[in-house]
């Protein structure tokens, strides 16, 4: 059998960070190939060519930077003799990465991000581990046509679905309702439900309006709404309160938004469930729709900033922004 060939690109994060002797600080520390020597077992499950593109916190990722990730994706994923391509990224907003990448990405071709928990000093750092077992799932052909996958603490997980839901645990993602899409149980892998269609939207040019995320939270007013009005925004994404609620304050500042052009989508703070017009009271979801509200379905409140920003940055109508969220 033909080995699979494997294309690694490196971003930086925990995985590839250790703790300086000097100043006891933990600092991106591993290059590309540094980190790809942690993985000597590599070698036995797919040829790899590393690509670094970065080395830095994910915390410094945004906009122009997954713009930069994509276009340098569409190289590496046109090479026809390439199998799949893992992304090393840092866990705090891997989701957001992987979710942005899985809106604009148009590749059968298996994508995989990954990254650790701990970091490369740590006696039981999750890096190798992790890394190992996405390229295990990049070369596998059962990912093919199923997006952008991550994969952490052996579960597989769709970028739509996937949260990190704690600091440092190394079970520290999960999927809530949706659950995994799969799982690696020594090295091999396993799919539990069959690829399923998705549609992506083009990225013609790298500037991206500003979408800000206002968190709803007793005793909330609305000055935070007017300022991100004020700072230019074109879009804001309320982080409501259970299935869609604000209160009185929030509500009236919403309404001035949309009044001077800004699209706005409604998510929650709850980690599960979705929201909708279910309460009828000022501030409530159904009131907060009637003014023109957009519901991000269950998406979470960066998910659904990232759905708001890609909607605007390819014109579409608020109801085909609204077809994003499903």
């Amino acid at each position: 059998m033909q080995t699979p060939n494997i294309h690694l690109l490196t971003t930086g994060g925990t995985i590839a960070m250790k703790r300086d002797p000097a100043s006891g600080r933990v600092l991106p520390a591993l290059d590309a190939d540094a980190l790809l020597a942690t993985v000597p077992a590599l070698a036995d499950s797919a040829t790899i060519s590393v690509h670094p593109f970065s080395n830095q916190p994910s915390a410094y990722m945004g906009p122009p930077q997954w713009y930069a990730l994509y276009n340098k994706l569409q190289t590496l994923l046109a090479d026809t003799n390439v199998n799949g391509v893992v992304i090393s990224h840092g866990t705090d907003t891997l989701e957001e990465t992987a979710f942005f990448l899985a809106c604009c990405l148009a590749t059968d071709k298996p994508v995989v991000l990954t990254g650790a928990q701990r970091h490369a000093s740590e006696a039981d750092s999750d890096g190798p581990r992790n890394l190992l077992q996405a390229v295990n799932v990049a070369a596998s052909p059962m990912a093919r046509g199923r997006g952008v996958l991550v994969v952490i603490n052996q579960h597989i997980f769709s970028a739509r679905d996937v949260q990190k839901i704690h600091t440092e645990q190394l079970a520290g993602f999960a999927a809530g309702e949706a659950g995994c899409l799969g799982s690696i149980a020594q090295q091999a892998v396993y799919f539990y439900q069959p690829p399923q269609p998705h549609k992506t939207l083009p990225l013609t040019h790298a500037d991206f309006p500003r979408v800000d995320i206002v968190a709803m939270y007793g005793g909330a007013d609305g000055a935070l709404i007017d300022a991100a009005v004020a700072a230019g925004a074109k879009g804001l994404v309320i982080q409501a309160l259970g299935a869609g609620n604000t209160n009185t304050e929030q509500y009236r500042a919403i309404a001035s938004a949309i009044k001077a052009g800004v699209c706005v989508a409604v998510s929650s703070r709850v980690q599960q469930g979705r929201v909708g017009p279910v309460y009828g009271y000022q501030g409530g979801g159904q009131t907060l729709q009637e003014l023109g509200c957009l519901m991000a379905a269950d998406l979470s409140p960066q998910k659904a900033r990232i759905a708001l920003i890609l909607g605007l940055h390819n014109g579409l109508s608020a109801p085909a922004i609204q077809a994003l969220f499903y």
